[in-house]
């Protein structure tokens, strides 16, 4: 990748010495049909002529008038009532541990270039950083180039994922992982998940109470599931990061279901009657208590949407990073759930993780946000607590209550007159 002014990889703009996690301790990726690539207009959000960001509390009421909504859409009673019925619901069947097949390393061969692979892709081992910790990535145009190709096809390979007819009751997450390993291979892209620090698969499956870092396994998808696929690529020397969540088999089976506009039009939210897919809401359940699961999930989602949303939206040239905290905590509040602390987002580039890493709660984090930053926003919501503990497989993380969660995130950059989403159809 090309540099300007003749520094490795581009120009680098160099913060204040500041606190930073060490990475074992906030891994927030792993270790988190056809579309096109050209541009689409609706991924640029201009920061507003007075270059202000909306306060937290203008925030907060936008997001309780989406809840309102959305509970007297659904008759839902108060939180107070279903909350506690769904987490027992959860403690009563903890996701537990299935049998997983061997890690199906991509070995080196004639058919590969020596630069398809990360670092770490025969070892599993980090190689040094690119750049010193407390050194933030200003992006050249040739590198924002690379990086708008590399965030699109790993959104590509997330609607791979996402589809209903994948991500469908019966499916294992394996399986899953096989069709995204192998769509990654087809577009000549490594999957970045793949033996980084030796994740044994090609994409993070997060199944209900999981909040991050679920490796797949032989489980089948069951019915009401909420599953959160974070999925990522290597192309072209730098990696695309995005993640999203669905509700298993939460479709009307007599719509057709045509996955067109995924997130089109940002004023279908709140997502009453379809979900960011644009796929109709199924509208026939066994039970009430099954309707009950289905509706009380659909509220999380939409809040967890509505999370990264607004994070996005608080990104403008001339801010400061703990915007983007105080925009998601205040969803969170508005809904009545939580959000986690202990992983972030981050700065990406050859590196699959690096500064900035980006809070989502409200926070003191006093950085400024320039032009050529490129960052993810990737909030994880929870229905209980943000507490959470970790398997003994080192990955997998949960949530203590057993309360369900729920992720999406986008790659963005900040531009000289706001900020523009990279993972986009």
């Amino acid at each position: 990748m090309a540099a300007s002014c003749a520094l490795p990889l581009a120009s680098l703009a160099r913060q204040p010495s500041k606190r930073m996690v060490p990475w074992r301790s906030q891994r927030e990726s792993p270790p988190q049909s056809t579309f096109s690539l050209s541009s689409r207009t609706k991924s640029s959000i201009p920061s507003p002529s007075n270059h202000e960001t909306d306060s937290p509390s203008d925030i907060y009421d936008r997001a309780h008038a989406n809840a309102t909504s959305f509970d007297i859409h659904y008759n839902l009673p108060s939180s107070t009532s279903w909350k506690p019925r769904q987490m027992a619901f959860t403690q009563s069947n903890f996701l537990k541990p299935y049998p997983r097949s061997p890690p199906n390393l991509i070995r080196p061969s004639p058919n590969y270039h020596p630069n398809f692979f990360p670092s770490y892709a025969h070892n599993g081992r980090l190689g040094p950083p690119s750049l010193p910790h407390d050194t933030i990535l200003i992006h050249d145009a040739e590198s924002i180039s690379n990086m708008r190709n590399a965030a699109r096809l790993a959104r590509k390979l997330l609607d791979v994922a996402c589809s209903s007819s994948v991500s469908a009751v019966g499916t294992t997450t394996e399986q899953i992982d096989d069709l995204v390993r192998d769509a990654a291979l087809a577009n000549n892209a490594y999957p970045s998940p793949l033996n980084y620090m030796g994740f044994p698969k090609s994409v993070c499956s997060s199944i209900n109470e999981v909040v991050c870092h679920g490796i797949p396994d032989t489980r089948p998808l069951e019915l009401g599931d909420v599953v959160s696929f974070d999925v990522s690529c290597f192309i072209g020397g730098v990696h695309g990061d995005n993640c999203a969540t669905v509700i298993v088999g939460d479709y009307d089976d007599n719509n057709e279901n045509v996955i067109q506009n995924m997130e089109d039009d940002s004023s279908s939210s709140p997502y009453l009657d379809k979900d960011w897919r644009c796929i109709r809401y199924k509208t026939q359940f066994g039970s009430d208590a099954e309707e009950e699961r289905f509706v009380t999930a659909r509220r999380l989602v939409q809040a967890a949407i509505e999370s990264r949303d607004e994070g996005v939206k608080a990104c403008k040239p001339g801010g400061c990073l703990s915007d983007v905290g105080a925009a998601i905590h205040a969803v969170a509040d508005a809904y009545g759930y939580d959000t986690v602390r202990h992983y972030r987002g981050h700065g990406i580039s050859s590196d699959f993780h690096c500064a900035p890493f980006v809070k989502h709660f409200r926070n003191e984090e006093k950085m400024q946000l320039l032009p050529g930053m490129i960052f993810t926003i990737e909030p994880m919501i929870t229905e209980g607590t943000a507490e959470c503990h970790e398997w003994d497989d080192d990955w997998t993380v949960l949530t203590k209550d057993g309360g369900r969660a729920a992720q999406f995130e986008h790659t963005v950059l900040i531009t000289e007159t706001g900020v523009e989403v990279l993972t986009v159809p």
